[in-house]
């Protein structure tokens, strides 16, 4: 009887193959029970080789100093910053999914949901570091910091783009990993129940005494929605104040009130991208194919599609403001971001950009993973191209036409990208292999239309532990 009931309420477009809810934690935990694979094996050195290649680079660089990348004079910021912003615009789409879409009641969100909180996380951790290299010094890195010291009137400097980036992406960091260690409290007590040893331990620790009755889900589900309503202005106001590192400038092409918007959507395009990308692969590698299913590609499309038109509409009004400016600089400025030395730079972020997503307003190419696949590689690559033009060809061709140097980037700091994705993917792998990437409960809540009550919590009340 409650198998049938269950059935009656399950949405069989979110979950497919008429799954249980032991099916679900049989199919979820499975993988962190077994041994790793040699696939994933093979994906782990990989990763550690990238940031292997990473680490020996920026050791190089602070052991020499910052004259081993192609800054100068006029370009002051490079790889080192572009990295920062692209990495921030990938955490964005985490709190998305999990703040704003669990305020509207979107349950397409529940398969994707706790992967894009992690990607958040190690995101966030990957923008973080390049800041902090790029100091030259970063044992001084606490400088930044407001702390009581004993130099006297010596404060930090409240007007500084540094500052402010310090306080923003501290702040996003802290509620991203409250938020995504709380949604993880109840899948740990299910890994807690099928563990034994020093793993029963820990998962015990972690999750907190968890008992799944009301009273628990009660308060956790009102913990969640206060989490998710702190989290949310965070979508907004993260890249915004990034933004603002540029925009208050006087730079030509940077000095405009377009960039919060504009950084804030392209930063949910760019996260979407990257989140979906990943989800293809776990859906291949971890047979997840029942629980990432068309329904939710088919939604993060349109989402792709959506926010890649803003940002192709916001590339037009960038080059029309200039225009109606009537300010030869800033007129300059967007002339030589198309037919200047970077050119070729400003072509591939509006093919990547504007272009390719496109293609998934076509049924045909929603359906075909491979091609959306494509797509969401070569949108990762066209928004990191973004925040290059912005950075360097704006600041490569200054107010003085002596000024003028243009930029060529070191294989350290191409050994310094590498090295950032190298830091991401191999966190994200060990995510993969010690904890859940998909909610276990949240999955059960849609088989049972909406209760918690599933057949784990009644097999646990029957040992006595609730």
């Amino acid at each position: 009887m409650h198998t049938e009931l269950q059935t009656a309420h399950r949405p069989p477009a979110l979950i497919g193959g008429n799954k249980t809810p032991t099916d679900v934690t049989r199919d979820v935990c499975g993988p962190l029970e077994r041994r790793p694979t040699r696939m994933w094996w093979l994906a782990f050195a990989g990763a550690l080789t990238l940031l292997a290649i990473g680490v020996v680079s920026v050791w190089y660089q602070i052991a020499t100093g910052i004259g081993t990348w192609g800054l100068n004079r006029t370009v002051g910021w490079g790889f080192d910053i572009t990295n920062f912003v692209f990495w921030v615009g990938i955490g964005h789409a985490g709190t998305l999914i999990s703040a704003v879409l669990l305020l509207f009641r979107q349950k397409w969100r529940t398969s994707i949901n706790r992967s894009a909180e992690a990607m958040t996380i190690f995101a966030v951790m990957c923008a973080g570091l390049f800041p902090v290299i790029h100091m030259g010094r970063p044992w001084l890195a606490f400088w930044v910091f407001p702390y009581p010291n004993f130099r006297g009137p010596l404060w930090v400097n409240w007007r500084s783009a540094l500052l402010w980036d310090v306080f923003a992406i501290g702040t996003y960091f802290t509620i991203s990993l409250v938020f995504w260690y709380v949604g993880l409290i109840p899948d740990l007590a299910t890994l807690r129940d099928r563990s034994r040893g020093l793993r029963k331990k820990i998962t015990g620790l972690l999750s907190l005494g968890w008992d799944g009755s009301a009273r628990t889900w009660s308060r956790y589900e009102m913990a969640c929605v206060l989490l998710a309503s702190l989290a949310t202005p965070l979508v907004v106001s993260v890249h915004s104040v990034v933004s603002t590192d540029f925009a208050t400038s006087v730079v030509p092409g940077w000095h405009t009130t377009v960039l919060p918007p504009y950084f804030v959507i392209g930063a949910v395009f760019s996260g979407f991208a990257m989140v979906l990308m990943l989800m293809l692969i776990a859906r291949k590698v971890m047979n997840f194919e029942d629980y990432i299913t068309t329904v939710h590609i088919t939604a993060m499309c349109k989402v792709i599609v959506f926010t890649g038109s803003i940002v192709g509409l916001a590339y037009a009004t960038e080059l029309f403001t200039a225009w109606y400016s009537g300010s030869e600089y800033e007129q300059f400025a967007f002339s030589n971001r198309i037919r200047g030395p970077m050119g070729w730079a400003y072509a591939v972020m509006v093919l990547c950009n504007v272009v390719a997503p496109q293609f998934l307003w076509s049924r045909r190419v929603r359906s075909s993973l491979g091609m959306v696949f494509t797509i969401t590689i070569m949108v990762n690559i066209g928004m990191w191209f973004e925040r290059f033009v912005i950075i360097a060809g704006s600041l490569q061709r200054d107010y003085l036409p002596s000024a003028w140097s243009d930029y060529v980037p070191t294989s350290i700091e191409f050994g310094a990208l590498i090295g950032g994705f190298g830091l991401f993917f191999t966190l994200f792998l060990l995510f993969c292999r010690f904890l859940p990437m998909i909610s276990i409960f949240e999955i059960k809540t849609v088989l049972s239309g909406g209760h918690h009550a599933t057949e784990e919590v009644e097999e646990t009340k029957e040992r006595g532990v609730a």
